[in-house]
This record gives C-alpha cells, structure tokens and sequence, in this order.
C-alpha cells in the first residue's frame, strides 16, 4: 500500500518532500530550465561551428595555458614563453579556472584520443557551468518574490544566457565563471531569513571570485560594504550571518592566495591578478568584520556603525599603503599607442559614449534593462517594500551599471541581477491582469514590463530603429553563419595558418589578433596577442608595420623575428597602413617587399602572406 501512496503521488505530480506539486519545488524547476537552456545553446552553436573553441581570443588563450599545465608547467608558473619578448610574458589568470578544465580533459583522455578529448572538454565545461548559475537566479527568484517569481527568474535567466556568447559550447575564458559566482553572492544575500550558512556561502564566492580575475572586484567590494552596513543596522540578530560571512571571505581569500601565488611573488602588488594588495585588503577587512561581529553586536546602533567607519578607515588605510595604485584604472599606465590602437577597438573595453558613437543601436541592449531594475528597486525600498532585498540588489546593480558606462563589460552583470526585481514586479503585474482580464491597461503594463525586462528586446528594437530591416537581417545573418565565414579572407582558422606548422619554428610577428591561433595552431612564439601584460611585444609589432622598411629592420632584428604574417584584411594591419603611407605595411599593401623578406607561395585558401625574414640582409 505503501508503494502504491508513492506511486500514486508521483503520478499526481507531488513533491515527494514537500507534498506540493512539482512546479513549486526549486529543483524540478531548475531541472526542467535547465534541459531546455542546454538545448538551445547546443542546438545554436552545434549546426553553425566550424571550431570547437570558442570565438574569443581569450577562449583560445585559456587552451594553451590549459595545454601548458598538462604538459607539465608548473602550477605557479603562469608565463606563456611563446608570447612576447625574450622571456615570455606572465599571464594574469588563474590555475583555479584551469584545473576543472584540464581534469575534463584528462577524463576524457581516457575513452578519446587527444583532440577529441579536448573538444569535448570544451564542450562540456560552458554548458556545466550554465545550471548552476540557473540554480541561483532560480533560488534568488524565489527567495525573492516566492513561486511565481521563480519561474519568471528561471525564463529571464534562460534567455540572457542564451543571447550571450559566455555559455555556448567553447567559451572557456573565466567570464562565466564570474557569472555564476555573481548569482549566487546575490542569492546568499537576499535571504530573507539571514541564516548564517547562507551567508557563508556568499562570503566564499566573493573569495573564489576575487581569485579568478579583478573585473569584478569593485562588485565584489560592494557585496562586503552591503554586508557590513546589514551588520550595522540590525545588531545582535545579524552577528551570526556577518561572522560567516567574514570568516569566509577571510578563510577562502587565504586560501586561494597561498594556493595560486608562489611565494617568491608573495611581496609583489598586481592590480590585475590576486596579490598582496587584493589579499592584505580583503583579508583585513574580513577578519576586522568577524572581530566586530563577535564583540560588538549588542552595542547600539551608533556604536555599530563607528565601529564599521574605523572598520572602513583602516581597510583603506590598508589599501593606500599595499596597492594605492589598484584605487584606480588598472590600465591606466598602458602605453598611449595602445590604447589608441588596441584598447578603443576592443569592444567589450567600450565606454557607454563610445558605444552610444559606433553602435546605437545596441546601446539600449547594455543599459536599459538594468536602468529599469535600479528604478524598481529605488521604488520598493521607498515603499517599504521587501526594502533590504532590494536595497541590496540596487547597490549591486548599481555598481555594475557604474562599471558598464567605462567599460560595457560590467552590463552582463546588471542586467542579470536586474532580474531578480523586475521578476518580483512581472509576477505582480501578471497576477492583477489575472484578477482583473477586462483592464486593457493593467495588461499592457504587464507585457510592456516583460518585455523591458529582456536586453535583447531593446537590442532589436534599437536597431531597428538606428538601421531599420536591413540592418536586423543583415545582423542575424552574419550571426548565423559558421565562424570561419565571419573572417574575413580567412587569417586565423587552422586552414589559413596550415602553411606556418612546416616551417621551422621561430618568431613571428604578425597583428596581435591573430597571434593566439598561431600559438594554438603551431609551435612558433609570436610577438604579439592582445593581452595588457605583453605591451612591449605589441608595441614592437606596431612599429614594425609603422616604420619605414629600414627602421623596420632594426625592430625585426632587435626582436629576432623569422616570420612575417601579413594579413591585408586585418583591421589593425589596414590602420598602420593608412597612418603611416612610407611605412612597412602599407609598403606590402602596395606589393613593395623589402629586400630582407622573402615571401613564400600563398595558398589559395589562406588570407595570410607570409614572408621569411632573411637576417643576413637586415
């Protein structure tokens, strides 16, 4: 009989733990999301990819400290010996990223032969990464807003996902990564309940976060200010979440430094990577909240909150004498050249105004969705309305909108965690058009607000608007053609790069978008590849190509370079030429070829030229 009970409520659609059906339950919900998000990221990448790396440089530069690792370079040692100037140059990311991906690799290595594995590692380590993330907003939406609002959460997470480039098959850089640890701070932190464990489980994500790369640390710094001022405001009743909160972010931020930075780099101050400065802050500033917790709790709330502003003294007292150069731009010392040549034409480095200048009409995609969340978040605290949860999401939209005006990277994160009040609002709405169908009014606000709640609506609807039909279908049809179609001539695909595996390894200087696939696809070193840290190899390779051919000989010298890759088409290399009408590459553009390149046959299927660099003639 009993059996048959079970049987029974199975078939009725119950939760088995909870008695209550399926929909209502978080995991059945994330489960079902889930199939249907990993579906439609395969199906989009799967019949179009030419490639099983994903279409950013970084992608690619991941599979080759990836490939490092596995070919036996030490876990501290970051530096990329194949990139640059004598020396190499050494990277800023973390093994943490690629271990996950190496163990996948290896996993698969045992039933695959090596390509094969690789691929599928690739494959695989986007879309695992993608349910997670689902999982948070999924709690989050609940926790926000209950049953409904979880659902809508669910739908609008699913979406966003879907419309980015960060979960597709091959996207292996640390952006998603970063994703999924900014959902789940956001969930940890909205609960309403303050438990202890889930702020626990924030505070580690903050760490893991702080370890894997710096483009999220001023968010990162706000979820500690958010949980700093709960503390203050509530006392006794929020000791326990602020110690396991502290206690975490101090724990796993030790952690992770002793872990990944070797210790004859421990007195060094990056502001790109975890160092001493990232550390010695984060730590301070952890343990001093732990200590507060402990013994000031039960003090008045003016107490609390001197206690938190000499807290807050001494964290920036620690941070003007580790790293008061991190305060600011941490690019801002790149060499002028760069940033005019390299830096202002990598889209995702965009300010708001540079976007708004080149692209309207995706403008409204990066801001309006998170504009719209920060009002209704400003909305419900002036109401009263679930105020600390929404005075929580506000401060964490807002600096991420912040960030997005100077670099529109940060919009990823606004206009996710937008999503979780404007899913409370949609619910809400959906719920008074229910109960009252016959007001066209209230119906039209609810569909209007779903609708400003997806970016990219506003996206399409932008550029329609900046370039009408033609230039939406001309869009979705470059969106839809296999990546090696979208490059032009073709100067980065294995095919194109074929005619550099037979030549004897050696230095190649070619334009820095290219150099990752000639370090994926050969065992040449390049000069350049768009990376901050390799500023002397980029900058040689710009005065390559602007210099007259003479003074470009003693820059080919100087670097010791054996290859020329010359791409006609590229971007970078059609600049140089029209700055500089007497120099190198605009020399090759007209077919003038100094006497100190030889240039090889070309083949028919490959947009690149390349020239052997003959040293006895330099």
């Amino acid at each position: 009989m009993a059996q048959q009970a079970l049987q029974m409520t199975r078939f009725n659609g119950l939760s088995l733990r909870t008695g209550l059906p399926l929909r209502h339950a978080l995991w059945p919900a994330v489960a079902a999301y889930s199939t249907v998000l990993l579906l439609a990221l395969i199906l989009m990448h799967v019949p179009f990819s030419q490639d099983y790396v994903g279409a950013d440089n970084d992608d690619t530069m991941r599979l080759i400290e990836v490939r490092n690792f596995l070919a036996g370079q030490g876990w501290f040692n970051l530096t990329e010996p194949r990139l640059g100037l004598a020396g190499g140059t050494l990277m800023h990311w973390s093994r943490l990223v690629d271990l996950p991906i190496a163990g996948l690799i290896l996993f698969f290595g045992l039933f695959l032969e090596p390509l094969r594995a690789e691929a599928a590692a690739l494959f695989v380590w986007p879309l695992f990464l993608a349910v997670p993330t689902l999982a948070a907003m999924g709690l989050a939406g609940r926790r926000m807003g209950g049953v409904g609002a979880m659902h809508v959460s669910l739908g609008l997470t699913s979406l966003l996902l879907v419309t980015s480039n960060r979960f597709l098959p091959g996207a292996i850089d640390h952006h998603n990564l970063q994703i999924m640890l900014v959902a789940i701070i956001a969930a940890m932190l909205i609960d309403r309940h303050n438990r202890a464990w889930s702020f626990g489980v924030a505070g580690l994500a903050v760490a893991l976060a702080l370890a894997i790369g710096a483009e999220t640390t001023p968010l990162m710094a706000v979820a500690c200010l958010v949980v700093a001022v709960l503390w203050a405001w509530h006392g006794m009743p929020f000791a326990r979440p602020a110690a396991a909160f502290a206690l975490s972010v101090t724990l796993g931020v030790s952690f992770a430094f002793f872990a990944t930075v070797p210790p004859q780099r421990y007195a060094e101050i990056t502001c790109d990577s975890l160092s001493l400065g990232y550390y010695g802050i984060a730590s301070v500033g952890g343990g001093l909240l732990f200590l507060a917790a402990l013994v000031a709790s039960g003090q008045s709330r003016g107490v609390r909150f001197g206690v938190l502003g000499a807290v807050g003294a001494i964290v920036l007292g620690t941070a003007l004498v580790l790293a008061p150069q991190c305060l600011g731009n941490p690019l801002a010392d790149l060499d002028p050249m760069l940033k005019t040549m390299w830096l202002s034409g990598v889209i995702e480095a965009r300010s708001s105004l540079a976007q708004l200048r080149t692209e309207p009409g995706t403008f409204g995609g990066f801001y309006a969705a998170g504009f719209f969340g920060m009002m209704v978040c400003a909305f419900r605290i002036a109401r009263g309305d679930r105020s600390q949860r929404h005075a929580v999401l506000l401060a964490m939209i807002l600096v991420s909108w912040l960030i997005a005006l100077i670099q529109v990277r940060g919009a990823i994160f606004a206009n996710l965690l937008s999503i979780l009040p404007l899913s409370l609002l949609i619910i809400e709405l959906r719920r008074r058009s229910n109960e009252d169908p016959e007001n066209l009014g209230v119906g039209t606000v609810y569909i209007l607000s779903a609708l400003m709640a997806v970016p990219s609506v506003w996206a399409v609807l932008g550029v329609l608007s900046a370039e009408g039909t033609a230039g939406l279908t001309g869009r979705l049809r470059a969106e839809g053609q296999p990546t090696a179609a979208r490059v032009v001539d073709d100067c980065t695909s294995e095919t194109a790069l074929h005619q550099l595996s037979g030549l004897q390894p050696g230095t190649v200087a070619a334009p820095s978008d290219v150099g990752t696939d000639i370090l994926r696809f050969s065992q040449h070193r390049v000069l350049s590849a768009p990376y901050h840290r390799n500023q002397g190899g980029m900058l040689t390779e710009l005065h390559i190509g602007l210099s007259t051919p003479r003074e470009a000989s003693t820059f080919l010298r100087g670097a010791r370079v054996s290859w020329l890759a010359f791409c006609a088409t590229n971007p970078q290399t059609r600049q140089i030429a029209e700055m500089k009408a007497d120099g190198l590459y605009a020399g090759l553009m007209k077919g003038e070829v100094p006497a100190y390149l030889e240039p090889l046959p070309q083949p028919a299927d490959s947009g690149l030229k390349i020239f052997r660099v003959l040293p006895d003639k330099l």
